[in-house]
């Protein structure tokens, strides 16, 4: 290498307090080079982080380099290696092959005239081209850390965009609590990139069940609800055995001053909202003094995050009532019937698991879960003494007791509820038979809902394995067989199929939900 690669003399500073490093490749076939850029930024920092050095001398090698540190900030490229043109097809990999659009490319060259800035600059990806005989020691320093900030904000932005993804992923359907869970992600994501910090951020609660809402003074027993980093797949674990003492201790203080603790590089805030006051956010890596427009950001997002996380769980308050007042108002015209107990709920996990089976969507078989137990609302149009008769019922009465899904049926159809809709379907069709000899409009095969058709076998299922006015309860095998029997007549085959690899699960429901005496 030619001698006059010099670098001025700089002052000695005092070594600086680190926290992670900064990746830089060193690509030349000069050991002197990487060498002599070694020792000229050996006491570089920025943002408390130093600076970690990687060599390749070759462009293959330089390949396979930026293949394993795919983070690096930073590569000072050589152009003439192998061939005259070694560099660029390095650069062009990069930014080409790899999609690596985030790692600044310095190339630098001894022989100018090799490539020409101009041509260079235009046709490759580059962000600065420089000769090796004028990079000193301080053009070095300046170049380094001019690509250091813009590799920084690169992905600040990119943390950025990431977060509000999420963020706007989750707005579709805010109100489940695996999208909450991503909602809150997103945002401890774009925290950490507006304060410049590392990714490691945690929120903890007290609760995480919907109708839950209550003070807890002890910070042992929060747990986590969502984090990033070394905290990420910790939800649902207690607080205290994920952090470590001098964590804990911070949690304990923020908790009991009700504010925002700040230590060292990190800090735990405490979240607090009209309703509840429970909650912790901490954030790490903090690489400065937090000024105070920052801290007033995450005093807010403090608040907002436990507010949105309450709303979350109202909803689901919400849901859940109308859920329990769809089983209350379903057995209590089961109680007509003098043989009642849990029919409507077990007919429920039934159709759960057979429309899992039979491949229906889980949100499709958590709707007919839910709507399944109206399948015979319509009994209230019925009287008593043809309802609850303990023989075999007249062809007259018989027709009377046909009408009860139509009468569900039009009970039901003009709501806007998306489980009551479902509800009316399955009060309609429920009783509807696969050969077409069903009720009340003959339907068969296909023609009746998917909804009626797994609620039609779960509901004789329960029924044949339960006492009935008219008759005992029978076994599971006698039901068994007289289901297949009725494959392809009453029942469809496909779904008969699937009843008999689950009858284990089923019995299980049954098990869990008996009759009351």
């Amino acid at each position: 290498m030619a001698n006059d690669f010099l670098f001025a003399d700089e002052p000695e500073e005092q070594a600086p307090q680190h926290n992670g490093s900064w990746k830089i490749l060193i690509v030349d076939d000069e050991p002197e080079v990487h060498a002599v850029t070694k020792l000229a930024l050996s006491d570089f920092s920025f943002q408390g982080k130093n600076l970690e050095f990687f060599s390749a001398y070759s462009g293959t090698e330089a390949k396979k380099l930026i293949e394993t540190h795919h983070d690096a900030a930073i590569i000072l490229l050589d152009v003439v290696m192998e061939s005259d043109d070694a560099g660029l097809i390095v650069a062009r990999y990069i930014r080409e092959e790899l999609h690596n659009h985030y790692v600044r490319i310095i190339l630098r060259t001894g022989q100018p005239g090799q490539a020409p800035e101009r041509q260079v600059i235009v046709n490759y990806d580059i962000n600065d081209y420089k000769s090796k005989t004028e990079l000193t020691a301080q053009k070095l320093f300046t170049v380094i850390m001019s690509s250091l900030r813009s590799y920084r904000d690169i992905l600040s932005i990119d943390n950025s965009r990431r977060g509000l993804e999420k963020i706007i992923t989750a707005s579709a359907d805010l109100f489940s609590s695996h999208s909450m869970e991503q909602f809150i992600d997103g945002v401890l994501q774009q925290l950490t990139s507006i304060l410049g910090c590392d990714d490691n951020a945690l929120l903890v609660t007290s609760s995480l069940v919907a109708g839950n809402i209550h003070e807890n003074t002890d910070p042992d027993k929060l747990v986590v609800f969502a984090g990033l980093g070394e905290f990420e797949h910790q939800e649902g674990r207690a607080v205290s055995d994920v952090l470590d003492h001098t964590l804990m201790d911070a949690f304990h203080q923020a908790l009991r001053s009700r504010s925002i603790v700040y230590r060292e590089n990190y800090l735990v805030a405490y979240c607090t909202s009209k309703f509840t006051h429970g909650s912790l956010l901490y954030v790490s890596g903090l690489p400065t003094l937090v000024n105070e427009t920052q801290k007033r950001l995450i005093e807010l997002f403090s608040q907002n995050v436990q507010i949105a996380y309450e709303n979350v769980q109202l909803q689901h308050e919400i849901e859940d009532t109308q859920r329990e007042i769809v089983y209350r108002l379903s057995e209590a015209v089961e109680q007509r019937s003098i043989e009642t107990g849990n029919h409507v709920k077990r007919v429920a996990f039934i159709c759960y698991e057979l429309a899992t089976a039979y491949g229906l969507p889980v949100d499709e078989a958590e709707k007919l879960m839910f709507a399944s137990p109206l399948h015979d609302v319509g009994k209230v149009g019925i009287p008593d003494g043809i309802l609850n008769k303990p023989m075999k019922l007249a062809e007259h009465e018989w027709e009377v007791m046909k009408t009860h899904s139509s009468i569900g049926y039009e009970i039901l159809k003009n709501s806007k509820r998306a489980i009551i809709q479902a509800g009316a379907v399955i009060a309609r069709d429920h009783h509807e038979k696969w050969d077409g000899s069903g009720y009340p409009a003959g339907k068969r095969g296909e023609e009746i809902h998917v909804y009626g058709r797994i609620a039609a076998v779960a509901d004789v299922y329960d029924a044949l394995r339960h006492r009935r006015c008219y008759k005992s309860p029978w076994t599971a095998g006698a039901t068994l067989a007289h289901m297949e029997s009725e494959a392809g007549r009453q029942f469809d085959p496909r779904l008969v199929e699937i009843l008999k690899t689950r009858v284990d699960k089923i019995e299980a429901i049954l098990t869990k939900y008996p009759d009351e005496e």
